[in-house]
Formats: structure tokens, C-alpha cells, sequence
């Protein structure tokens, strides 16, 4: 009785603990925080200052002392106290309108599919820490193929791409699990620095992380556009150390990106190599399905499917997939637990 009781107050949520950015769904109430994973840290008292939106606002605009940090790197805690306290805002934030002090709410976690048992353990004790009752980890490309309401518990061969800040995800899934998998440590975060290493090798000038980002969405793309686009650039000349300004088209970001992306789509062709070849003829007529941020590259779909042979397309609203996918197992425990991850001998000791 006390246990239905406090359910009434401490909703089950599901995590997308991105790289770039995390998002928080709450059953029954659906997502309700998109933040980015960032935290800024004072060094010389080890306060935390700001997490989230307000932090990464001070990415780049800080005295020395003061850090704006992303604690994962490639989908995997590098700061564990920090991504616990991140994680504990995150939580706490799910639950501030629901008046209770302490929530214990069920937690699922997505996460990269190619972990170690140290790194999965390390999001689990993180999360606990951070006031889960219970933990429940889902692999990322599993809970965007849920999102992106593919067939996965029938017989047949589903293939998901997931592209976040951190890592690429490539999966393919039959009954209800995955098949083959590869994680590429090449995403939207090596884009970001692709563009970086481009203005310092073209025109000596130095750059921000915020500035490259924005021009890759801005004009970024994999494949050549027929409308050609520009957009300035500034930053520092290293030369003379003075602010400067400069024109890039797309197909110069192009160029910048090309090796990324080559890298990602080497990796695809590699899964479709390995895949069985019923599965391969089922994928041939459901197409190659892409989620997360970095899928919005444009033309990214479109030379995908000139190397593959496979019709690819990006779902409707791919950067929610993830946690989309991972709240439908939250509604869903019952029917859909045999999609998670076996966590038993990941317990902390109680």
C-alpha cells in the first residue's frame, strides 16, 4: 500500500544520457526536459554553478577557475561526481512540481551499444547515487528503433542509425534483439572539430566550438547541394591576432566534413556486409532508418543510400527517438523488458 502511495508522487522517468545533450521523459507526462550535458564547475571550490542550458551559456565565457564541462565523452562518464549531480538535477527537475523531497523514482538509462561492463556500471552507480530506485539500462540503438516505432519483435531484419555528439550507433535488429552492431566514436562532435581544424589549416583562424556548430547546421552538408549557400565566420587570425571575419561557402564545409563522414559511411557498409542475408533482403525493402542529431547533416540520407544501394531516410523528429523509445519501455515494462540490457550483476550491494 505505502509502495502504490509514494508511486503517486515519484514518477518512473527514462534518460537519454546524450554527450551533447540529454533529454528526460516521465510516464505518463511524455518528455518534459531537453538540456544540454553540460556542467560548469568552480575549481577553486568545487561548487557546481549551473547545469544544462545555463551552463552551456558559459561555455567559452568564463574566468580560468570556472569550467563549463561535459562529463561524458563518447556516451561514457569521464566525471562520475559530476554526472551524478547532473543526473541528480535531471531527476529532481522531473519531479519539482510534484512537492516531494526526496523522489525515488524507477530510472531507465540509454547508452551507447558499445560499452564495457565497467562503463555500464558506472552509469548505473551513478544514477543509484543520484536517487534512482531501481536502474534499467537500454541500449541506444534499441530504444531508437522503439522510438521510431520500427517492428522489432517480429522476424524480420530493422536497421537504425543513430548519429549523436559523441558517438554513431549502427544496429541491426530482429526479435526483439540486436543482431549486429558496430559504435563508431566519429559523430557530430568530431564534425564540430572538423570544422575548427578547417579554418585553422585554410585561414588561420581560430575558432569556437558554438561558432563551428553553428555553421555546420547552418550549411554543412555530405553531399553537394545544388543551391549554393554561405555564411561568415569569425574568430581570432592567428597571424596577427586581430578579430576577423570570412566567408565559407557550403561546399568548402563539405570538404571539411568529408572524412568524418566517410568514416561513418565505411561503418555502415561494414554492418550491411556482415548482416544475414534474410535480414539483408528485408532491409533492402524497409530502407536504412536514421535517428539522433547528426543525422540532420544534410544530404547525409541521400549519399548513404548512393553507397548502400538501401533506401535510407531520417524518421520524423530523430533527436527524440532515443528517449521516445526508451519512455514506451517505461509505459511498457511488462511486454517490453527483454529488450534491456541484463543488469544483475551490475547491483550495488544494499
Amino acid at each position: 500500500m505505502f509502495s502504490k502511495f509514494l508511486k503517486l508522487f515519484a514518477e518512473d522517468i527514462a534518460i537519454d544520457l546524450g554527450t551533447a545533450n540529454s533529454r528526460v521523459y516521465v510516464r505518463g507526462r511524455g518528455i518534459v526536459i531537453t538540456e544540454p550535458s553540460v556542467v560548469a564547475v568552480n575549481q577553486k571550490t568545487g561548487q557546481i554553478l549551473a547545469i544544462g542550458e545555463e551552463a552551456k551559456k558559459m561555455v567559452g565565457r568564463t574566468p580560468a577557475y570556472i569550467v563549463a564541462t561535459r562529463p561524458l565523452v563518447s556516451g561514457v562518464i569521464s566525471d562520475f561526481e559530476v554526472t551524478e549531480q547532473m543526473l541528480r538535477y535531471f531527476i529532481e527537475k522531473a519531479h519539482k512540481k510534484r512537492f516531494l523531497l526526496n523522489p525515488r523514482p524507477r530510472v531507465i538509462v540509454g547508452i551507447p551499444c558499445g560499452v564495457t561492463e565497467v562503463e555500464r556500471k558506472a552509469v548505473c552507480d551513478a544514477t543509484k547515487n543520484a536517487g534512482a530506485k531501481d536502474v534499467f539500462i537500454i541500449e541506444e540503438p534499441m530504444a531508437a528503433a522503439l522510438g521510431s516505432r520500427l517492428p522489432i519483435q517480429e522476424a524480420g531484419g530493422n536497421f537504425i542509425v543513430d548519429i549523436g555528439g559523441g558517438t554513431t550507433d549502427i544496429a541491426v535488429i530482429s526479435l526483439g534483439g540486436i543482431v549486429i552492431s558496430k559504435t563508431l566514436r566519429v559523430a557530430g562532435d568530431r564534425l564540430n572539430q572538423d570544422v575548427i581544424q578547417f579554418a585553422q589549416d585554410k585561414y588561420k583562424l581560430l575558432i569556437g566550438i558554438r561558432t563551428a556548430e553553428m555553421i555546420k547546421i547552418g550549411i554543412g552538408s555530405a553531399y553537394s547541394l545544388k543551391e549554393k549557400k554561405q555564411l561568415p565566420m569569425r574568430g581570432r587570425n592567428l597571424v596577427t591576432g586581430l578579430p576577423e571575419e570570412i566567408l565559407v561557402s557550403n561546399e568548402d564545409i563539405k570538404t571539411a566534413l568529408e572524412k568524418s563522414v566517410k568514416q561513418i559511411v565505411k561503418e555502415i557498409k561494414t554492418v550491411v556486409e556482415e548482416t544475414p542475408p534474410e535480414l539483408l533482403a528485408d532491409i533492402m525493402v524497409s530502407g536504412i532508418q536514421m535517428v539522433g542529431g547528426g543525422s540532420l547533416l544534410k544530404g547525409l540520407a541521400t549519399l548513404i543510400q548512393k553507397e548502400t544501394k538501401i533506401p535510407t531516410k531520417v524518421i520524423e523528429d530523430p533527436t527524440t527517438a532515443v528517449v521516445r523509445g526508451a519512455g514506451m519501455v517505461l509505459e511498457n515494462l511488462d511486454q517490453l523488458q527483454e529488450v534491456l540490457v541484463e543488469i544483475e550483476d551490475l547491483e550495488l550491494p544494499k
